[in-house]
């Protein structure tokens, strides 16, 4: 019995899955039973239904109880190859879970695994160091799941100790896009090596996913003109500005803002300390008389040399403080000491 069952173990053992173990284990039980029934004497409780499968499991773990046991010399020989059999099964069938396990983890640490994500951020492009602070921007805790996916040259997971799944291959390819599932997320980054390679990553995005929202970094800005025939959408910030970056992948079109601000024309920023005479007055009573008035809106203040960015309505701007705001045109001092007042005023 013992040969047949090696017989049967070499037979399956080209098969790369846990079954010709349970099938080893199977095939012990089936047989092993019918052997113990003639080898003890009748009446014996081990050959019970429902003691049987519970010695065959504790004895061919090796774990032996001891509440049911064979009494003959012939039910010892049964034992034997049930403890065989169950062991070489059991065996076999944890170096092969080990197997699976450990190849799953060498194949997200190489790269070659296919993402199962939807409505999440993609990282085209890996540089040491510059990397690290792109995806130290992007919120791992409550905000939305983040796969990195680099060239050939990066061999092993660059990030491993961060929930952030890794794609390797060619960043053109349409295939190795899907496989970080690009056509279903949510938000998508090329960083890439030069501008050029920047163009032909943000036309295979776009093939895979034209809704996507992309951003691309870029080394000269002259060249968003040529991203904008691919697509209107593609949003493009410097390269060495990677903050930008990733604020614009979180929060669409915020970069927008920030370039409408930088620009001349329209809504501009200008700075204006508070005349003396104004004396202190709170940030809430510029805001207000600001955005009622003028049409502006205050975005920050300095205070005794301190900037403060949006601070709350009811911080005090002493005398000489400074205050940053956006407006089609720049504002006299008398006019803001003037309607400041009064807003004060009627604040009160």
């Amino acid at each position: 019995m013992l040969f047949l069952l090696a017989r049967v173990k070499r037979s399956l053992a080209r098969w790369q899955t846990g079954l010709p173990a349970a099938i080893v284990m199977v095939f012990v039980f089936v047989t092993s039973w019918p052997l113990m029934v003639i080898a003890e004497p009748a009446g014996s409780a081990i050959v019970e239904p429902q003691n049987y499968w519970w010695w065959f499991v504790v004895s061919g773990s090796t774990v032996g109880y001891g509440d049911f046991f064979p009494e003959t010399a012939g039910g010892h020989v049964v034992g034997v190859y049930v403890i065989v059999g169950a062991i070489t099964a059991l065996t076999t069938l944890l170096t092969q879970l080990a197997a699976v396990v450990e190849n799953a983890k060498g194949r997200r640490m190489q790269g070659a695994i296919t993402v199962d994500r939807s409505d999440h951020v993609v990282v085209l492009g890996y540089v040491p160091g510059r990397t690290e602070r792109i995806l130290q921007g992007l919120p791992s805790e409550g905000g939305r799941p983040v796969v990195l996916c680099a060239w050939d040259e990066v061999e092993q997971h660059p990030v491993a100790d961060r929930d952030i799944e890794f794609v390797r291959g060619d960043l053109t390819d349409p295939d190795v896009l899907r496989r970080a599932a690009v056509h279903r997320a949510y938000s998508v980054l090329v960083d890439a090596r030069d501008d050029n390679e920047a163009l032909a990553m943000v036309v295979s995005v776009h093939h895979v996913n034209p809704e996507a929202h992309v951003v691309v970094t870029l080394r000269d800005l002259g060249r968003a003109d040529h991203l904008r025939y691919v697509s209107e959408s593609v949003r493009c910030v410097q390269w060495h500005v990677p903050r930008m970056a990733t604020e614009e992948l979180q929060d669409p079109g915020v970069t927008q803002v920030y370039t409408e601000l930088m620009t001349y024309g329209g809504g501009n920023t200008y700075s204006m300390r508070l005349p003396d005479s104004l004396g202190a007055v709170t940030f809430g009573a510029c805001q207000s008389t600001f955005g009622q008035e003028f049409d502006a809106t205050v975005l920050a203040t300095r205070v005794d040399g301190q900037l403060l960015v949006s601070p709350g309505w009811q911080t005090v701007l002493p005398t000489g403080s400074v205050v940053y705001y956006v407006s089609r045109e720049r504002l006299s001092p008398d006019r803001i000491r003037a309607a400041v007042r009064d807003g004060a005023a009627a604040m009160r």
